[in-house]
């Protein structure tokens, strides 16, 4: 358990970086980023075109495929459900 639990943390901080370096939020601290702060509108502020970034840079950094926007909503609530997703969704290494 310990195992996923500090794979998940890995995650949340790699997204996190990516999030703020990636998307241009030049006021934002990816340490000041909540793993469970809404990403979206009220929350973090971010928007529609952020949403199709966040896709591109999963599939880039961890060769993740979001094709279904609507379980994007889910996916995309918060660090934390992204990083569950990304857990449990990225191809195994060889």
């Amino acid at each position: 358990m310990e195992n996923r639990e500090q794979a998940l943390a890995e995650i949340r901080k790699a997204l996190k970086e990516m999030i703020v370096k990636d998307l241009g939020l030049e006021d934002v601290n990816p340490e000041e980023i909540g793993d469970n702060e809404v990403l979206f509108g009220e929350g973090l502020g971010l928007d529609s075109l952020d949403a199709v970034e966040i896709v591109v840079l999963l599939q880039r950094n961890f060769g993740i495929e979001v094709k279904n926007m609507e379980q994007g909503r889910e996916i995309f609530y918060s660090i934390n459900t992204i990083a569950e997703f990304i857990l449990e969704n990225r191809p195994a290494r060889s």
